[in-house]
């Protein structure tokens, strides 16, 4: 599945990008301004593609002292497809947090990270997930093992993806701090919350104890 995109798993035609950028908004935008919050494409492809969209009656065009403006027509008995579709990044989301927040086992951080969580990915990207395990697991670490790569399995199921888990415990996270690792800046700047503690939070609490686990 395209992460930036997810919508082109069913329109994989410029449309599924534009659509997404209409369906985001119910102010009118310009062609211009409907290719830049796209990000792909050229405004020309981007043109044709709203030309298409309005014949079929999904977008409405509004011409305005020469310039034309595009909005969503939320009336059309395909627009509840297209709000669906333009969710799919939403719902994946939920549905990893769903998951990892039904754990018995619980981490005591979890969030995506790269491509997936800043959206500028395509259909190759992995997901990337940081888990840093809690001092229980220490006690079962099969059982969380288990958890990981059942994980795995279902992300791959859910997006087509690969399922990326980067698994620390809190040591092996204050290891890296203590490193000045790029990583950890990497990990905060980008970071979509999963499950567990901020990781601001923990990571001050690793602070506190002067870096050791």
């Amino acid at each position: 599945m395209d992460v930036a995109y997810p919508i082109r798993a069913v329109v994989p035609t410029l449309e599924g990008p534009v659509l997404a950028v209409v369906a985001r908004t119910t102010r009118p935008l310009s062609g211009l301004e409907i290719h830049r919050l796209a990000g792909t494409g050229s405004p020309n492809g981007v043109r044709l593609a709203l030309t298409r969209l309005v014949a079929q009656g999904v977008v409405h065009a509004d011409e305005r002292a020469g310039a034309i403006f595009y909005s969503a027509n939320r009336a059309h008995v395909a627009w509840p497809a297209v709000e669906v579709l333009a969710g799919l990044r939403r719902a994946m989301l939920e549905r990893i947090r769903g998951a990892v927040r039904s754990w018995p086992m619980q981490p005591a951080h979890a969030s995506l990270f790269g491509s997936v969580a800043r959206a500028d990915g395509d259909a190759d990207s992995d997901v990337d997930i940081l888990l840093v395990r809690s001092d229980a697991v220490v006690a079962d670490e099969a059982a969380w093992d288990g958890q990981v790569d059942t994980l795995r399995v279902d992300v791959k199921s859910w997006t087509g993806n690969r399922c990326q888990p980067f698994d620390l415990t809190v040591e092996r996270l204050a290891d890296h701090v203590n490193a000045d690792d790029p990583l950890v800046d990497d990990w905060l700047r980008d970071g979509v919350a999963i499950a567990g503690d901020d990781l601001r939070a923990v990571l001050r609490r690793i602070r506190r104890r002067g870096g050791q686990g």
